[in-house]
């Protein structure tokens, strides 16, 4: 039985994004949307499976995600700076372990998150 679309605002909840942001992205084709009898935007909950990605295994409690892709990756000595240019007009530096970055196979122009929790940024693919 097919799930029932969700209502834009509910879709932007469940996405971590605002609704003005989920609005630009039907407008730019980044989220498939259809509409109601009223031209309410509907968004399918596969679309927001999609953009979500694999769910993952373990649960972070960090709200605070920024989607992006990988400018560069600089490794030195037991650290490396991962620095993510995310959608919305802001930039994330994040310094993480070397092996974080081998075990994610972090590489400039790949699609990543930075998840955020206090002053500590987190890495997931």
């Amino acid at each position: 039985m097919p799930r029932k679309p969700l209502t834009a605002a509910e879709a932007a909840r469940a996405l971590g994004i605002s609704l003005d942001t989920l609005r630009r992205w039907d407008r730019q084709g980044r989220i498939r949307t259809e509409r109601d009898a009223a031209n309410r935007r509907l968004v399918p909950v596969s679309e927001i499976e999609r953009i979500r990605g694999k769910p993952s295994a373990e649960r972070l409690s960090a709200r605070n995600r920024f989607r992006g892709v990988v400018r560069d990756v600089r490794v030195e000595g037991l650290l490396a700076q991962v620095e993510i240019v995310v959608t919305e007009p802001a930039r994330v530096v994040a310094v993480v372990t070397r092996e974080a970055v081998s075990e994610l196979g972090l590489k400039p122009g790949m699609d990543a998150t930075a998840v955020v929790k206090a002053t500590s940024v987190m890495i997931e693919r």
